[in-house]
């Protein structure tokens, strides 16, 4: 397996994550000689498949600040912090783990519709804006063989959001945000 290698800072320290060159793991259950080199996905996920630069996303500080980076459509490795570290805008609606990693990413709404959010792992999610959880529409996995492991849809409005990422359990994770009609 070829491996690419993607570098940040946290915390003042330099780190390394590794991760699979095609930035496409199967899901549980699924063998890898079962899984197409370049696997189908359906066109509003098709940014899965094309990677953007890793970020380091925020422990703390004022979450809604306008010159935070959003997450966008192109999946994006984004380095975590520890439980420890972490002070979020509100309570996660999940007791945090110390043992396991987290952030924030904010997200830019431009119109109405659904949004979802997917992760390469299980984590969880709260979408947060003015101060308040938003309900989650939907909960489910992305197409087999896709690497994407939790997807949480949510219907919005146009503003700013903030992606409250809990319980990861590893130090970097892959996401992305879609906006769909």
């Amino acid at each position: 397996m070829r491996f690419r290698v993607f570098a940040g800072a946290a915390v003042g320290a330099a780190m390394v994550v590794a991760m699979p060159a095609t930035g496409k793991a199967p899901r549980k259950g699924k063998a890898v000689a079962d899984c197409p080199a370049d696997p189908a996905l359906p066109p509003d996920l098709a940014d899965w498949g094309r990677m953007s630069s890793a970020k380091t996303i925020y422990a703390y500080g004022e979450a809604r600040a306008a010159d935070w980076p959003s997450l966008g459509a192109a999946r994006t490795g984004l380095l975590l912090h520890k439980a420890e570290s972490l002070r979020y805008w509100i309570a996660p609606e999940r007791r945090q783990d110390v043992f396991k990693f987290g952030g924030m990413i904010p997200v830019e709404v431009k119109r109405a519709g659904r949004l979802v959010i997917a992760l390469d792992a299980g984590a969880w999610i709260d979408l947060v804006r003015d101060g308040k959880a938003q309900p989650a529409a939907a909960h489910g996995h992305g197409p087999a063989c896709s690497g994407i492991r939790k997807m949480v849809e949510y219907d919005v409005t146009p503003g700013r959001y903030l992606v409250q990422i809990v319980n990861a359990p590893q130090l970097s994770i892959r996401a992305m945000a879609v906006l769909r009609d």
